[in-house]
């Protein structure tokens, strides 16, 4: 396995598209949810930053105070994807993930000065369509989708913040404070919003899967999926993790049956929001490969 980093990849994504269905399995609500799943993933990274790797957690302030931001972006838009998760079910907050292409193909320009690429804005026109196909032929789930849009936006805000930080820290480091930031957020959230019942009152069962949630599907693939960037193209790996929602959604069609069996024309919809996200990032890695053919011309 550590001499195949597209098997390690693959292994990390199947991780991922298991989260949704292990965040269904969890009975405390999202807010808590997310809370236990920062604060267990933050302690078992402190234990490996300090205590294997035996490495230093000093950052600036200024990197702090952008690590702060960002871990609350991090924490807002997991509670958003578990409670879609929780109001509807998982193949609802999964293909609802897709408009992150649409909110990127906005929101990267801004950021990063560059000119918007009308590809990115048909492709997100197509994911818009499928959304209001599905958002019509499951209106039951109106709740969870609308959840699910929220998570998308945040998870773009959060991708493009996050890197703004490359560089400025180590890569380990950027993940610790942005969970443990995340953490302390929400922790206070639910203080100040009266919720202390998430503090005492947590099912043993629930502990157990929280703990597999923040090891297994958290801090291992996150860690992961950093040492890979310096063998797989990024390509590679966003295009690898488009399949996050193929695994999820049908890893929740087995495990759940009947509260995951959705009509026709979802699958449908949700199969051309993922070959549409698929074929925009085959077509950019060909311009990528002829800009630079011209380049060394």
């Amino acid at each position: 396995m550590k001499n195949s980093p597209i098997l390690r990849l693959h292994l990390i994504v199947f991780l991922w598209g298991f989260t949704a269905i292990v965040g269904k399995l969890i009975s405390i609500e999202a807010l808590g949810l997310v809370f236990y799943r920062m604060l267990f993933a933050g302690i078992i990274l402190w234990f490996f930053i300090r205590c294997v790797k035996k490495e230093s957690l000093k950052v600036s302030k200024q990197v702090f105070k952008m690590l702060f931001g960002v871990g609350v972006l991090i924490a807002i838009h997991w509670v958003c994807f578990f409670h879609s998760i929780k109001v509807s079910n998982v193949s609802i907050a999964l293909c609802c993930l897709s408009l992150s292409t649409l909110f990127a193909a906005f929101v990267e320009p801004l950021f990063f000065k560059r000119k918007i690429d009308w590809l990115e804005i048909l492709i997100g026109c197509v994911i818009v369509a499928c959304i209001g196909v599905i958002f019509n032929i499951e209106f039951k789930y109106k709740e969870g989708i609308f959840y699910g849009i929220l998570a998308a936006f945040f998870g773009t805000l959060f991708s493009v913040f996050n890197g703004k930080l490359f560089g400025k820290t180590a890569s380990h480091n950027i993940i610790f404070y942005e969970l443990v930031c995340g953490c302390a957020a929400v922790g206070i959230f639910l203080l100040l919003s009266g919720q202390q019942e998430v503090f005492t009152h947590l099912p043993m069962v629930d502990l157990g899967w929280l703990i597999v949630l923040a090891s297994v599907f958290t801090a291992y693939p996150m860690l992961e999926s950093v040492k890979l960037m310096k063998y797989i193209s990024p390509f590679t790996l966003i295009l690898t993790v488009n399949l996050e929602p193929v695994y999820g959604i049908i890893f929740a069609f087995f495990i759940f049956e009947e509260s995951e069996q959705m009509s026709p024309a979802f699958y449908i919809a949700s199969l051309v929001m993922i070959l549409s996200i698929v074929v925009n990032g085959i077509i950019k890695s060909k311009r990528k490969k002829e800009l630079k053919t011209e380049a060394e011309l």
